[in-house]
């Protein structure tokens, strides 16, 4: 049985006491009114108009209906403006595959399909996936297919390049949510996606002798020869099969949309409790570690036998536990399915609320770009681009913020000396989805931005928000990818929804094996005196 939440007025409640204890003025971390159904009603500022957000959400589901073909019921990578057949990007991956699936589960909630069309495009897409080819030990899916046929891609469509299978360990992470999320709120599809979701084995990517004390999980493996040079090794932590290509890469950081994967290995039991602990907060603040964005504050607990750095990176007043690059990605795809601050009120209770406070500042007060949401995405210039707030990051080279890669380095106490603490910024480069993911902590603050990226900058079309915007020349990434939309829609279906998606995933059993270990932990994270 599904587990029901609290009424939306406890959670706020909840969210105002967190903030508090947090060291959070009044009402940071309050949302918005709501009715009795759950529903924010307009604030008194007409701040928040669920109407208009909802018509957000059913242009980006055209988005999403545009990008899936018909036969297969697999939604390309990425799609242009027209939303034309013809331009679908030809690739797809589990990721792809599963934020449609989620998309579907929103769209009907809001009403904007029938449940008719909910399940019959459920079971297009899972009768498909039953039929793909894939990594029968372990049950995982390769990471590139032709939408279009379900085949695994051996040539890459844009360029003619060889394609090496490989099996991503955050890929079918967000696969593995998805078909969860199917499994508990589409009932006539419940055995079909039980058996897709119960045949996945998430200790296949789990390397207990890995570099960190509890184990790390792999980024992912090769199924046959691995793309030259890459760090490989070979091995097989199941038994099941032949051997693989393993990655020496380890997902090793909290603050990551990989978590989605140990959250999956220890509520099916599949990876220890321990593995959630074995992840870095933030690197050690001695000087060995002075290559890193900069100095940590902290402290050393112990949870399940592991000692935890509890360290956090200070910023305008605030302590926050960074990510690798600092964006809104990073901190929030994961709450979009686990309650984390709920389950987790001393850690992500009070690091989720700052992450976005944090980002809304550096856009509208540190950079003055007079928009925000910084997360990767499309460049406005062309490709891809991974972009985010610099001083919330580890990595000392940045998820950058605007198009010049305006560098921020605060130093690191008398370890290395400080190069540039008050940065000049320039083209700064948001994308929507990172503002509807903040929505499910500032709702007035994240619709005001919405509202002016689709008034004042051009950054809407046919199929909802475009990809990314950079503000001071205009630029715009005139297409959608199948990942940004599904945030979108995952992120309404929690804030308009009543937490549809949190709802679906976080079922009984999922609470009981995996709450315990998030309540457990106390974070760095609060505000400075």
């Amino acid at each position: 049985m599904t587990q029901m939440p609290l009424p939306r007025r406890n959670l706020i409640a909840g969210a105002v006491a967190i903030g508090l204890a947090a060291g959070l003025p009044a009402g940071a971390a309050a949302a918005a009114p709501v009715r009795p159904g759950g529903m924010p009603l307009l604030k008194p500022d007409g701040s928040l108009r669920p109407r208009k957000v909802v018509g957000w959400a059913r242009d980006t589901w055209q988005s999403l209906v545009a990008m899936t073909d018909p036969r297969t019921g697999l939604p390309a990578d990425n799609i242009d403006a027209s939303l034309a057949a013809g331009d679908r990007s030809g690739y797809t991956s589990p990721t792809n595959i599963g934020g449609y699936l989620w998309s579907a589960v929103v769209a009907a909630d809001l009403g904007l399909i029938t449940r008719g069309e909910l399940v019959r495009r459920c079971r297009q897409t899972l009768g498909t996936l039953l039929e793909m080819e894939h990594h029968r030990p372990s049950g995982m899916y390769y990471n590139w297919y032709d939408e279009a046929t379900g085949e695994v891609l051996t040539t890459w469509p844009e360029d003619g390049n060889r394609v090496y299978p490989f099996v991503s360990s955050v890929d079918n992470g967000w696969l593995g949510a998805a078909l969860w999320v199917v499994r508990n709120a589409v009932p006539e599809m419940r055995q079909l996606a039980d058996r897709l979701f119960s045949r996945m084995r998430w200790d296949m990517f789990y390397n207990e002798a890995g570099p960190r004390p509890g184990g790390l999980i792999h980024g992912g493996f090769y199924d046959g020869e691995p793309r030259p040079g890459d760090s490989v090794f070979a091995g097989n932590h199941i038994g099941v099969g032949p051997d693989v290509w393993y990655t020496n890469h380890h997902y090793d950081t909290a603050v990551s949309e990989t978590r989605i994967t140990t959250y999956l290995g220890i509520m099916t039991n599949q990876i220890p409790r321990k593995q959630y602990f074995a992840m870095w907060r933030t690197f050690p603040e001695t000087c060995d570690w002075s290559w890193q964005e900069s100095q940590p504050v902290g402290k050393t607990r112990t949870y399940l036998g592991l000692d935890v750095y509890e360290g956090a990176y200070r910023y305008r007043g605030m302590r926050i536990v960074p990510g690798w690059g600092g964006s809104m990605f990073e901190e929030l795809m994961p709450d979009v399915f686990v309650p984390e601050a709920k389950w987790a009120p001393r850690s992500w209770g009070i690091n989720h609320p700052l992450h976005v406070r944090a980002q809304r500042e550096h856009g509208l007060v540190e950079a003055g770009y007079g928009i925000w949401g910084f997360s990767p995405s499309s460049n406005p210039v062309g490709g891809y681009r991974e972009y985010g707030v610099d001083a919330l990051g580890l990595n000392p080279e940045g998820y950058f913020s605007d198009q010049e890669r305006t560098n921020y380095d605060p130093g690191f106490g008398t370890c290395r000396e400080a190069t540039n603490p008050t940065p000049d910024f320039g083209d700064g480069v948001v994308t929507p989805h990172a503002a509807f993911l903040a929505m499910m902590y500032e709702p007035g603050q994240a619709y005001r931005n919405l509202v002016k990226l689709q008034r004042d900058y051009g950054g809407y079309g046919d199929g909802g928000f475009f990809d990314a915007i950079a503000g001071k020349s205009g630029d715009v990434a005139r297409r959608y990818l199948s990942l940004d939309q599904a945030m979108v829609m995952g992120a309404v279906g929690n804030v308009l929804g009543r937490g549809v998606i949190r709802r679906a995933f976080a079922t009984a059993v999922v609470e009981r094996r995996l709450r315990p270990v998030l309540a457990m932990e106390r974070f760095g994270a609060g505000i400075d005196a």
